[in-house]
C-alpha cells in the first residue's frame, strides 16, 4: 500500500487535500455572488425609454407587428425585433427576467469558450479557474460599465449592444468542439446563422466582428499552420460571408433608410465626409480616455494574470510563451482601436457628438477590450513565472485584485438597486392610478416622469419627448399631460 493510500485511510494530509474545496471555486464566490446580487435587483425593472413604444405594439400586433416595426419603420434591425418580442411578450415580467437570464447566458458562453480554448491548446488549469476567468469577465463587462442600468438592466439596449458581441463569441464554441467532418460542417452552419443574426442586430457589433475576423484571417499566415490554418480560414470566411449578408439585409431595409433620412444621414457619403471622420475621431478619443481610466477593468487583467500563473502544458510542464507574442499583442491592440473607431464612426451620423454620452454604444467594442485585457494579463502571468520564488505571492496579489474589483463594484450596484426600488414603487403607484382613471373613462391623464439611469422619460425636464405618445398608447388614452407630482 502506498504512503498516500495509508495517509488517506488514516485521515491524513492527502485525505484532507482531497476533501478541500479548490481555491478557485472559493474565489469564484466573489464574482458569482455579485452577479446574483445584481440579478436580484432586476425585480425592480419597469418600462422606460423604448419599452414604452415596444410593449403596445407587441400587445396589439404580436410578433409580426414587432418585426415589421423594426424592419419597415425604425432601423431595419429585424433580429432586434425578434429578441424584443421574446421578452416583451411577457410584459413587465419579461423585462424583469431579462437581466438574470442574460447574465447566465453571458457567463455560460464565456465559461464554455474559456474551457474549450484551454483544452484545444492542450493546457490544463486547476479546477474552477476557467469559471473564475469567465465570471470575472462577465462581471467587468456587465457591471463595470459606465452605465450599468443601460448595459445590464435595460433590455432594449442589451439586445442591441450588450449581447451581440457575446453572441459572436458563441460562434467559437462549435468550432472548438468540432473533430469530425460532420461536426465541422455544423460549426460552419452555426457561424453563418450567428453572422446573419449579428448583421441584422447591431451595426456597431457588425463592424467589430468584421474587423476581428479579418484580423484573424491575416494572422493565420503567422500563427497557424497546415490543416489547422485551412480550417480556420474556411471558418473565418464563412463567418465573414454570413455577417456581411446580414449587414446587407439591414442596410437595404426600409427601416434603415427611414432612420438615416430622419437624421440627415441618407447620403452614402455621410460616413466618409470629413466632418464625420474628424468628429468620430474626437469622440472616440474621449471614449478611450474614459475607458483607460476606469478601474474595474483591472479585474480582467488580474484574472488573466492568475490564469497565466497557473497554466500547465501537456504532462504538467510549464508552457512556454505563445508563438510571436509581440505580433499577437500588436494585432490585438490595432484590431481594438480600428474596430472601436469604425463602430463610433458608424454611429456618428445619427448621434453626432452625443455618441460620447451614449455609453450603451460603447459595449459593442468594450467587450473586445475586456477580452484583450484578459489575454494580455495571461501573457503577463506567463512571463512572471520566471520569478519562481515569488509565484505564491503573485498568485495572492492577483486573487486579491479579483476579489477587490468585485467588492469595489458592490457600493455603486447597491446604490443603483436602491434607486431602482424607489422608481419601481413610484411607477407602480402611478400605473395603478392611471389605469383606475382609464377604467372610469378618462381619455387624457397626467403623467409624472420617473427617471432612472439617464433613461429617456416622457416630459424630460418638463418637455414632451418622443416617448410621450408611446405612453399614451401604452395606457390606451388620447394623450398624457405633464404633472410635476406623483398621484
Amino acid at each position: 500500500m502506498g504512503a498516500e493510500e495509508q495517509s488517506a485511510r488514516a485521515g491524513g494530509p492527502a485525505s484532507r487535500r482531497s476533501r478541500a474545496v479548490p481555491w478557485a471555486y472559493v474565489l469564484c464566490l466573489f464574482p458569482l455572488g455579485l452577479l446574483v446580487l445584481a440579478s436580484t435587483f432586476a425585480r425592480w425593472v419597469r418600462p422606460s425609454g423604448d419599452e414604452w413604444c415596444f410593449l403596445p405594439v407587441i400587445r396589439d400586433h404580436g410578433f409580426s407587428g414587432m418585426v415589421s416595426k423594426f424592419y419597415d419603420h425604425d432601423n431595419g434591425r429585424v433580429m432586434n425585433g425578434v429578441l424584443v418580442w421574446l421578452y416583451g411578450r411577457f410584459g413587465v415580467a419579461g423585462q424583469q427576467w431579462f437581466a438574470p437570464i442574460s447574465a447566465v447566458l453571458v457567463l455560460g458562453i464565456l465559461w464554455a469558450v474559456t474551457a474549450l480554448a484551454l483544452r484545444r491548446a492542450a493546457f490544463t488549469v486547476p479546477r474552477g479557474v476557467s469559471l473564475l476567468v469567465a465570471s470575472m469577465v462577465t462581471v467587468v463587462f456587465l457591471l463595470g460599465s459606465p452605465n450599468t442600468y443601460k448595459t445590464f438592466y435595460w433590455p432594449a439596449a442589451s439586445v442591441s449592444h450588450t449581447l451581440p458581441p457575446v453572441l459572436a463569441c458563441a460562434a467559437v464554441i462549435p468550432f472548438l468542439l468540432a473533430r469530425s467532418r460532420r461536426a465541422r460542417a455544423v460549426a460552419l452552419a452555426i457561424s453563418v446563422v450567428i453572422g446573419l443574426c449579428i448583421g441584422t442586430l447591431s451595426e456597431q457589433s457588425t463592424v467589430v466582428v468584421l474587423v476581428v475576423l479579418l484580423a484573424a484571417l491575416v494572422l493565420t499566415f503567422w500563427t497557424a499552420g497546415g490543416q489547422q490554418r485551412r480550417r480556420l480560414r474556411v471558418w473565418v470566411a464563412v463567418g465573414l460571408a454570413g455577417t456581411v449578408a446580414g449587414a446587407l439585409i439591414l442596410v437595404t431595409s426600409p427601416g434603415s433608410r427611414r432612420r438615416r433620412g430622419r437624421f440627415g444621414a441618407a447620403k452614402d457619403t455621410s460616413l466618409i465626409a470629413p466632418d464625420s471622420l474628424a468628429g468620430a475621431a474626437r469622440s472616440f478619443a474621449h471614449i478611450m480616455i474614459d475607458t483607460f481610466s476606469a478601474w474595474p477593468y483591472l479585474g480582467a487583467v488580474a484574472a488573466g494574470v492568475l490564469l497565466g500563473l497557473v497554466l500547465r502544458g501537456p504532462g504538467g510542464a510549464t508552457p512556454g510563451p505563445p508563438r510571436r507574442p509581440v505580433l499577437l499583442v500588436g494585432a490585438g491592440v490595432v484590431t481594438f482601436l480600428v474596430s472601436g473607431y469604425l463602430a463610433t464612426l458608424v454611429a456618428y451620423p445619427v448621434f453626432k457628438a452625443g455618441v460620447v454620452a451614449s455609453t450603451r454604444l460603447w459595449n459593442d467594442f468594450l467587450f473586445l477590450y475586456i477580452v484583450l485585457l484578459t489575454g494580455l494579463g495571461t501573457l503577463l502571468g506567463q512571463a512572471l513565472r520566471s520569478l519562481r520564488s515569488h509565484l505564491a505571492v503573485m498568485r495572492w496579489v492577483a486573487a486579491v485584485l479579483c476579489a477587490g474589483t468585485c467588492i469595489g463594484l458592490v457600493p455603486p450596484l447597491v446604490h443603483l438597486g436602491n434607486q431602482m426600488g424607489v422608481r419601481a414603487h413610484d411607477w407602480e403607484r402611478q400605473d395603478h392610478w392611471i389605469r383606475a382613471r382609464v377604467a372610469h373613462g378618462a381619455r387624457v391623464v397626467p403623467y409624472t416622469p420617473t427617471p432612472i439611469g439617464k433613461m429617456t422619460e416622457p416630459f424630460g425636464n418638463g418637455k414632451r419627448s418622443w416617448s410621450t405618445a408611446c405612453v399614451a398608447r401604452y395606457y390606451d388614452v388620447k394623450h398624457v399631460n405633464y404633472s410635476p407630482r406623483l398621484p
